[in-house]
């Protein structure tokens, strides 16, 4: 699988009086009233004129876009009619498609900006503009916006792009990346087909192994946005149906896995499969079914203490779940 983004590449684009922005921020939205007023003033205190946010919204009631048009004096809105186009991925392809900048970030109306993002993005576009995708970790904050630790990608900072051949390997034994922080190549995005509407949960995952696919990808080691983890997420809501859940694991696993070395491939399917049994068996014992952990844990033991400790490197599991145990324990799921 690949595709042909080279360079970047002119995006045709309406008419319009207002100057071109150098950055467009995709925020689909569906009854986010608890948490709008947060995300888009979190955006406020970096923003400049260069940067829009396209907010495509498909709310029942007008609550949600009033407090959308709440920032309309602070922030460069583009406001985009679904038109029957319906959940978050859809969306997000949508809102791509109509954005005017050259690059594009992702944001959940329920995530976070920190501090220092814009800065940091306009200087990752500067030094690496040909990437078609920067990577950084991510804070993971509560319902309240209390940080309960770092989750970080199992990959080293440099300003050269990361070897493909790693990041695929890694990447396929779990996808480590939150979608708040990453910053992607629009027409890169276009070129290998955006988000696969099919992908309910992995639909991300899929995109970035994608993207590494198509072009030069750019690890950085600071941490300029917040994923929130909260029981009411859709995410956590659909991923206890188990038996999909797998399967949208194994489909994307199958997809991209001939794209690793031959000499790497087995060992990396084996690292992956029990990544999907450590996933499965967590979501699982989300809904109640506590039994599946042991089963899932005994096949990361089977792969013996190097693939072990390579699988926990990979994977990013305590830094993954210990914050959603903290949160739980604080009742702030």
């Amino acid at each position: 699988m690949g595709c042909d983004v080279s360079k970047p590449t002119p995006a045709f684009h309406a008419p319009s009086s207002a100057p071109r922005p150098w950055l467009s921020v995709i925020l689909p939205v569906y009854r986010g009233e608890e948490w709008l007023d947060r995300t888009l003033g979190s955006v406020v205190p970096d923003a400049d004129a260069g940067v829009e946010v396209v907010i495509i919204d498909s709310s029942p009631t007008p609550d949600t876009m009033a407090i959308v048009k709440s920032f309309a004096d602070r922030l460069t809105l583009s406001i985009i009619e679904p038109a029957g186009v319906d959940g978050c991925s859809p969306k997000m392809n949508l809102g791509v498609a109509r954005a005017r900048a050259d690059h594009v970030t992702w944001l959940c109306q329920d995530d976070l900006w920190l501090p220092g993002r814009l800065a940091a993005v306009r200087r990752w576009i500067a030094e690496r503009p040909d990437a078609v995708l920067h990577l950084a970790p991510t804070a993971i904050i509560d319902r309240a916006d209390r940080q309960l630790g770092i989750c970080r990608c199992p990959l080293d900072e440099t300003s050269a792009p990361l070897d493909r051949a790693t990041l695929l390997e890694r990447l396929l034994v779990q996808n480590f990346v939150a979608v708040v922080s990453p910053v992607i190549r629009r027409d890169a995005w276009l070129a290998c087909g955006g988000l696969d509407l099919d992908l309910w949960y992995t639909g991300d995952w899929d995109l970035w192994l994608k993207l590494a696919a198509c072009g030069d990808v750019v690890y950085h080691d600071e941490v300029t946005g917040a994923f929130r983890v909260h029981g009411s997420s859709t995410t956590s809501i659909r991923s206890r149906d188990t038996a999909d859940f797998t399967a949208q694991l194994r489909t994307v696993v199958e997809r991209h896995i001939a794209a690793v070395p031959s000499e790497h491939r087995a060992a990396v399917r084996r690292l992956a499969e029990a990544s999907i049994a450590v996933n499965s068996a967590i979501a699982a014992a989300a809904g109640g079914e506590l039994g599946k952990l042991v089963g899932a844990f005994a096949s990361v033991a089977a792969l013996g203490p190097v693939g072990a400790l390579r699988y926990l490197h990979c994977s990013r599991l305590v830094e993954r779940v210990l914050p959603r145990v903290r949160a739980r324990l604080a009742g702030a799921l």
